[in-house]
Formats: structure tokens, sequence, C-alpha cells
């Protein structure tokens, strides 16, 4: 029996997705290694997203091409594939709003910003992140799952449970639709749209005024901040875009019990969550003069083999700057 051609076209988009996530991604971690000037601490929580992202390319899309095919598995091991997906989700999510926060930092004290942000403490609260993403996703293998109704239905009272794996047979809608998004999607993402209302608006505030204490030319210290507030706004906003049409799938069969979800929808849904891994190199590019220009480098110095001097700034790659976003 052949594989239908609907699965063979998800499993080449999905191959694609990975490529570009996983490719795009260690080429962000790559560029913040040999430019001295990306290794800030809004960038350091970038290579964190970056990481979280890898691992959507490289371990997420491939266990869920598997999953597709129709796997036979025991029930945990189906379920710690599932809440692996949620974990890095949930990095994703925090990596942001600490992104946010990070800004609103530089724009709201940027006399005592490099005071207050160092290096350690941007350190720690990446760590923080991922242990509490880690605790957030890991929390239906502590009993939240659907391992009782699925032992009911059966009649078993077998620990080893052998199931076909997929997404809603070993996840509980509940847990991701009243916990999962409603506590630590939908809120994170109210949050970073307040930060980032304030962090535009003390922008404004600041080029109106013409006032600014941590540079000589104040429109040109404001108006970078900006530029780079709406590039990481729109990271935020391609994350939202991505990411909620399947949680409203989820809300839909919670709510909707009798409701059928064309596949097609669920493809679609499934492609934007996966396929956010692979957008921010590309923001990155586009948006940030300083990804853009090391991308460049890299390209002309390690893939086209031509002598390279990057310029970022006054500042060559490998000296000491303080030209720093």
């Amino acid at each position: 029996m052949g594989i239908p051609a609907s699965l063979v076209v998800y499993i080449v988009i999905e191959a694609v997705i990975a490529l570009i996530s996983v490719l795009g991604n260690i080429l962000v971690i790559w560029a913040v290694i040999v430019n001295q000037a990306l290794r800030d601490t809004t960038f350091f929580f970038i290579v964190s997203l970056a990481v979280a992202d890898i691992a959507v390319g490289a371990l997420v899309i491939p266990l869920a091409i598997i999953i597709s095919i129709g796997l036979e598995t025991e029930f945990y091991s189906c379920l710690m594939v599932v809440c692996i997906v949620l974990i890095l989700t949930q990095s994703s999510i925090l990596a942001l709003l600490a992104i946010a926060v990070d800004r609103y930092l530089r724009v709201k004290i940027p006399t005592s910003y490099r005071s207050v942000v160092t290096a350690r403490r941007a350190g720690i609260a990446i760590t923080g992140c991922w242990v509490l993403s880690f605790l957030v996703g890991l929390v239906p293998m502590f009993g939240w799952n659907n391992m009782n109704n699925l032992r009911n239905e059966q009649n078993s009272t077998e620990n080893g449970l052998i199931i076909t794996c997929q997404f809603e047979t070993v996840i509980s809608m509940e847990y991701m639709v009243y916990f999962n998004f409603f506590v630590w999607v939908l809120p994170p993402l109210f949050l970073m749209l307040i930060i980032y209302l304030e962090v535009f608006n003390l922008i404004q505030k600041q080029l109106n005024k013409k006032v600014c204490a941590n540079s000589k030319d104040p429109h040109k210290y404001y108006g970078k901040e900006l530029k780079i507030a709406k590039s990481l706004a729109l990271i935020l906003l391609l994350f939202a875009l991505s990411w909620l049409p399947l949680h409203t799938l989820n809300c839909i069969t919670l709510f909707c019990r009798t409701c059928k979800t064309p596949m097609i929808i669920t493809y679609v849904a499934i492609f934007l969550t996966h396929g956010n891994s692979a957008m921010n190199p590309i923001v990155y590019a586009f948006r940030i003069e300083k990804f853009q220009s090391t991308f460049l480098y890299i390209w002309k110095k390690y893939f086209c083999c031509k002598p390279s001097r990057f310029r970022n700034g006054r500042h060559t790659i490998g000296e000491s700057s303080k030209n720093v976003l």
C-alpha cells in the first residue's frame, strides 16, 4: 500500500521548512559569534530563540513526520515527543517576552541600562526562561494527559499502552486550552503588545523632546532604537500569526466536540507553527542592518572564499566595539 499523495506533499514541505529553519538559525548564531557588535544582551535572547528554532527544525519536524506516517508506540513515548514541542514553543514565547522587556529598559533607562542589564543577569534570565519552559511543557508527563480516557475506552489497566501516536490522542485539550493557551500564551502576548506600544510611545516622546543623555545625537540614537523595535515587534507579530490558528483549532476541538476540522486546515496550521522557526532569520537579514552585513560577510568569506573586510559602523569584526544596539 503506497503513501497517499497528500502525505508526500506534507513530508516534502516539512522537510524544506526544517532545512531552512536549521540553516537559517545556525547562521544567526554564527553571526553573533563572529561579530562583536552583536554580542549584546538583546542578541543573547535572540540566540536563545534561535536555539529553540534549530531544535524545531532538527528534532520536532522529523518527529512530526514520523508521527504523520502513523507510528505505533507506547503512550508515554508519544507523550514525550509532544512535550518537546510544548517546551520549545514556551521557550520561544518567553524569549520574545525577555526581548520586549530588554527593549523597554533600553529606552526607559538609557543612561543606567548597561549597569542594570548585565551579561550575567541576561544569562540568568535566559536560564530561567528555559527552566520555566520545561516545567510548563512537562506538565502532561505528570498526569494531565489522556491516559485514563484511553484506558477506559480500551478497558485496559496496562501501563505500557500501545497507541497510534497523534497529538490529540495523548494531550488533554483542557491542558492545551485552559493552561497552555489561556495562561502561558495569551497573557504573555498581550503583555508584549503593551510593552512594545509603550516602547514606541517613549521613543516618540524622546524624538519630540530631542533630549538623550546616552547619545550626542538623540535622533540617531532613538531613530535606531525605533528601527530595531519595529523589527522585533514584527518577529512577535509573525509568531502570533503563526501560532494562534493552531490554538484556535484546539479551542474548537474542546468547545465543539461535534465539529470536524478539515485536514487541509490542520496541515496549514501545523505548517505555520513550524514555518515560524524559519521566518526569524529572514526578518533579521532584511530588517536589522548588523545582521544583514554580517550574513553577507559570512557568505563572502566562508562560502565564496573571497577576502572580505567587513565594517560595522566604524569597527571591523573582531575589534572591540562600543557601537552596539
